[in-house]
C-alpha cells in the first residue's frame, strides 16, 4: 500500500494522541527526560532515545529511558521529570493549524477523543490551560486506563459510544500509537512532526502518513467527509 493514498472513508470517532500530535512538546519532554536521568545519577539517553518513549506510559518511558538506573530510584526519577516538564511548560503550544483544523472536524459532527499517555491531572492541566475542554468529547489517559500499546483505552471509548472498530480512527505520532490502533482493530493516520520517524512507522500500515497539520487537515477534508456519519445523543 501506498502510505500516502487510501480511498475515501468516513469515520464516526477520531482519537488523537496528545503529545507530538496536537502538541508541539516532543522536544521538551526529550530534553526533561534526560535531565531527570541525568539528576539522578544515570545515563542521560541520546535524542533518539528520549523521543522514543514518548507516548509510553511515564514509569515505562522512564524506565525504558534509563535503563542503567535502579528501580528503587525510579520515584525520584519521576519527580525529576516533572520538575523539568512543569518549568518549560509554558512554552509548549499546539500546532500551527491544529485548532482551526479540530474545529472543523467538531461542527462537522465526528466524534473527538484524546487517547494519551498522560496522566489524568496532566492531560486535564494542559486542556484547561489553553482552555480546550469543551473541544472534546472524550478522553482517555495511561494512569487510568492501560499504557500503550495496550487498546484498553480505545476499547473503553468504543463501548460507552457503541461504535465498532472500523468506525474509529487513531491519529497518531509514534509506534506506540499505531500498534494500540492495531490492537484494538481500528485504522490509523501516523504523522512525521513529532517524536518518530516515517521508517519507522510505515510497517503499521497507516491510512496514510501526514508530515504536517495541513497535510493531516487536508487528508481529512479528501477522505474523512466523505459519506454519511452516524448521530450520537
Amino acid at each position: 500500500m501506498n502510505p500516502n493514498t487510501s480511498s475515501p472513508r468516513a469515520f464516526d470517532m477520531l482519537a488523537f494522541d496528545w503529545d507530538g500530535t496536537l502538541f508541539d512538546s516532543t522536544a521538551i519532554i526529550a530534553r526533561s527526560i534526560q535531565d531527570a536521568v541525568r539528576d539522578v545519577g544515570g545515563t542521560p539517553p541520546t535524542d533518539e532515545a528520549a523521543r522514543w518513549v514518548i507516548g509510553l506510559e511515564l514509569n515505562a518511558a522512564l524506565a525504558k529511558a534509563a535503563p542503567d538506573v535502579l528501580p528503587a530510584a525510579y520515584p525520584e526519577l519521576a519527580r525529576r521529570y516533572r520538575y523539568h516538564y512543569i518549568q518549560r511548560q509554558d512554552d509548549i503550544a499546539l500546532f500551527t493549524g491544529a485548532l482551526p483544523m479540530l474545529h472543523q472536524l467538531k461542527e462537522a459532527g465526528f466524534i473527538l477523543t484524546v487517547a494519551t499517555g498522560k496522566s489524568r491531572r496532566g492531560l486535564n492541566d494542559v486542556l484547561a490551560s489553553h482552555d480546550l475542554h469543551g473541544l472534546f468529547d472524550d478522553s482517555r489517559t495511561a494512569d487510568e486506563t492501560a499504557g500503550k500499546p495496550n487498546p484498553l483505552m480505545l476499547q473503553e471509548m468504543m463501548d460507552v459510544w457503541s461504535i465498532p472498530p472500523e468506525r474509529l480512527l487513531m491519529i497518531g505520532d509514534t509506534s506506540h500509537d499505531l500498534q494500540m490502533a492495531i490492537n484494538a482493530g481500528c485504522p490509523s493516520i501516523a504523522v512525521t512532526y513529532g517524536a518518530h520517524a516515517a521508517q519507522g512507522l510505515e510497517q503499521y500500515q497507516p491510512l496514510t502518513i501526514a508530515q504536517s497539520i495541513a497535510q493531516l487537515a487536508s487528508w481529512f477534508q479528501t477522505h474523512a467527509f466523505a459519506g454519511q456519519r452516524k448521530k450520537y445523543l
